[in-house]
């Protein structure tokens, strides 16, 4: 079973439509793929739609949580879309994030950056819009060098000169609103994309104890000794071993594909779910 749990499209800060993730998964030889924009399932029906045989889609999404000030990212799968209240909270945060988007652009404005809300809104085309579409409005306007530059003190990193800060779940929550809809949950990239905090260990076991199903072991930031560290503690907290590439196209080079789950883990996760099914071409 070669899965990969973890990838991005336009419908949040990829860089390719959902037709296209799918298209370039069945290229990588892939069984099932999960399409995990943040904050929305608005690509899923694109998706569901442009599904070759041999492919299946695993819904999913990465909600944007934080705790005690660090970002935490919770990947949620297989829950009823229709739960009002954990859509209701999805479209809290993407509101926030669209407010926050437009503070961006004005403090970027008043400190001279060329960049317009318009540019910013070419880019995102459609999809929820957040930092990194902000960041690629910077290197198109030739104020950054890289893509990785614009998160830094100078201008959209945490404490950065046009920083605005944006409403996130508390991660205890966002699982235990994800358990209400019938979904199950894996820890994003702990050791890896967090913007610098390792989620320690204690504060996954807290995770697992409110009904957490899994730790994205494999991913591309975390080396072969901190994954053994992470197997080695999802055995001990009896929870899911996951993993995926985390692509978003173009801007982390086209990887769908490059990290996978284990072949046991897609099964363990759909078993454990009961707020939807994984989607497979008519």
């Amino acid at each position: 079973m070669r899965a990969d749990l973890h990838c991005h499209s336009t419908a949040s800060d990829g860089t390719q439509p959902p037709a296209d993730v799918m298209r370039r998964a069945a290229a990588a030889d892939l069984d099932v793929i999960g399409l995990t924009d943040h904050d929305t399932v608005a690509g899923h029906r694109e998706a569901a739609a442009a599904l070759p045989r041999g492919l299946t889609l695993m819904p999913g999404m990465e909600l944007s949580c934080r705790m005690e000030g660090h970002s935490v990212h919770i990947l949620a799968y297989l829950f009823d879309q229709g739960n009002d209240r954990l859509a209701g909270e999805m479209a809290e945060i993407r509101e926030s994030r669209l407010y926050r988007a437009r503070a961006m652009v004005d403090k970027l404005a008043a400190l001279g950056a060329p960049v317009t809300w318009d540019q910013v809104s070419e880019i995102a085309a459609g999809g929820v819009v957040g930092r990194p579409h902000i960041a690629r409005a910077l290197v198109n306007a030739g104020v950054v060098a890289k893509f990785e530059d614009a998160f830094g003190p100078e201008w959209i990193g945490p404490g950065g000169r046009a920083h605005v800060p944006r409403y996130a779940l508390d991660p205890v929550r966002a699982i235990r609103l994800v358990m209400a809809a019938g979904g199950v949950t894996v820890l994003a990239h702990p050791r890896g994309s967090q913007r610098g905090w390792r989620t320690p260990d204690e504060v996954i076991a807290e995770f697992a104890a409110v009904g957490l199903t899994g730790i994205e072991v494999y991913h591309p930031q975390h080396d072969e000794a901190e994954r053994a560290r992470l197997a080695a503690l999802a055995s001990r907290l009896g929870l899911v071993v996951s993993g995926g590439s985390d692509d978003h196209g173009q801007l982390t080079g086209f990887r769908i594909g490059t990290v996978l789950a284990p072949d046991d883990a897609y099964r363990q996760l759909v078993e454990r779910a009961s707020g939807a099914v994984p989607v497979t071409a008519a």
